[in-house]
């Protein structure tokens, strides 16, 4: 397909997006959008001190001239996340300003602080993006840290984007980098999607799937021209990424886009993790998360599963109660101590259950590796690509040592209840298997 029918499939399937420009100059048809949307009513420009310069100077001009009502606010941080005070923040804009509807211009966090603001009172909202940085743009649900724990609110997404290319293009290229890695995340989350569709908790959706993946491979294979700032590869990039948020919004739910690739960011999120002073981007964590599962999935593909053992991996299978305790173990110096006890209370199946899991496993074992191979890159494919791109290629590029990143997979698989690759092997008595050699001799983080 071309990417005008993409889009028109895309919006076909959007249950809150109406409409998706992209192209040279679209910033300036945001009054007219603006206008059709929300007819009589107030623009409210939210930006910070980069997004303003950037693009909010220039869309503020435009409605101005265009006759409509319009104020803004710019965030003074010179760095934030996508926390709690700054919903406030947001919501208290509205609230002094009854008859106004938020207009986002920035990335992934004013994006979200729209988004959910907005849906907080009960209306839709107008989306600027400034870099092709996430996947935020256009998806069901807004990911916020509130009282400590990084989580997804569900909230529409935008009535309409407006993706002007000269200005996404000439983004900081780091942010570009990003914004691949966490189309790249797409890979091992569905993968993982396609697991939890076998063990039949999360079904696919046909079409949050196939908007996305079936030109996800295209999007990717052009990282050396996004790495090197090439216009249209990074139009390639941030339509995959929107396409990714419309998958999000048909499914009514982010299993579409993640799994535990970002679930290593969220740890990071809620620890406040810092490198050479600075918070480390979404992308650039997701990127590390992205590689690592790659890597699970290679270790995964050496096993003959056709011979599991089911009735001592049953025999094995801890109760709710050994599971509860080992969460609260675990999570026990973590911002939120009671994290891993809810998700896991949530998730956990019983030994009837798994028994049924397992078996199904062990007898169609050739035909599901054959399905996730088609579908999951190999760790060494994915960490040219990235390192193409310029996203980070291995941990210390973020500077998490491996030591830490192998102290964080208990808690990636506890810490959500969606079903990942992690709970499969714990309930099959392989998860020393896939994750341990990761880090042994000669493994591809060998401590």
């Amino acid at each position: 397909m071309t990417r005008e029918e993409r889009i028109r499939f895309a919006l076909s399937i959007a249950t809150d997006t109406k409409e998706f420009i992209m192209g040279s100059g679209a910033s300036l048809r945001a009054p007219e959008v603006f206008g059709r949307f929300f007819p009589g009513e107030k623009a409210l420009l939210l930006a910070d001190v980069h997004t303003w310069p950037a693009l909010g100077e220039k869309v503020y001009g435009c409605f101005a001239d265009s006759g409509l009502e319009v104020d803004r606010y710019i965030i003074e941080e010179e760095e934030f996340h996508a926390e709690w005070k700054y919903v406030e923040l947001a919501d208290s804009l509205l609230d002094s300003n009854p008859d106004a509807i938020l207009v986002s211009v920035g990335s992934g966090v004013i994006n979200d602080l729209c988004k959910l603001s907005s849906s907080r009172h009960g209306q839709s909202y107008l989306s600027l993006p400034t870099a092709a940085s996430v996947d935020g743009y256009s998806s069901f649900g807004a990911s916020i840290t509130y009282e400590g724990a990084k989580q997804t609110f569900p909230c529409p997404a935008p009535v309409a984007i407006i993706a002007d290319m000269d200005v996404i293009a000439s983004a900081p290229r780091e942010m570009t980098a990003a914004g691949y890695a966490d189309l790249a995340a797409k890979v091992p989350a569905g993968a993982e999607w396609m697991i939890s569709d076998f063990v039949g908790t999360e079904p696919i959706h046909h079409d949050a799937w196939h908007v996305l993946q079936d030109d996800l491979d295209s999007f990717l294979s052009r990282p050396e021209a996004v790495g090197a700032g090439d216009p249209d590869a990074i139009a390639d990039i941030f339509e995959g990424l929107t396409l990714s948020g419309i998958a999000m919004q048909a499914a009514k739910s982010s299993r579409p886009a993640s799994c535990c690739d970002h679930l290593f960011s969220h740890i990071l999120d809620m620890t406040g993790y810092r490198y050479k002073g600075k918070l480390v981007s979404h992308g650039f964590q997701v990127a590390v998360g992205t590689l690592t599962m790659c890597a699970v999935f290679d270790n995964l593909f050496k096993l003959d599963l056709g011979g599991l053992d089911v009735d001592a991996a049953v025999a094995a299978w801890p109760s709710l109660e050994e599971e509860q305790k080992r969460a609260l173990e675990l999570f026990h110096d973590f911002p939120v101590p009671l994290l891993g006890y809810n998700e896991i209370t949530k998730k956990y199946a019983d030994a009837t259950v798994v028994r049924k899991e397992l078996e199904k496993l062990k007898a169609e074992w050739p035909s599901l590796k054959r399905r996730l191979q088609g579908q999951v890159y190999s760790y060494e494919k994915m960490h040219r690509l990235l390192k193409a791109a310029g996203a980070p290629a291995d941990p210390a590029d973020i500077g998490l040592t491996r030591e830490a990143l192998r102290d964080m997979f208990p808690l990636v698989q506890l810490m959500r209840f969606r079903y990942n690759v992690l709970d499969l092997a714990k309930r099959g008595g392989f998860y020393d298997k896939i994750v341990s050699p990761l880090f042994a001799k000669g493994g591809v983080f060998e401590i």
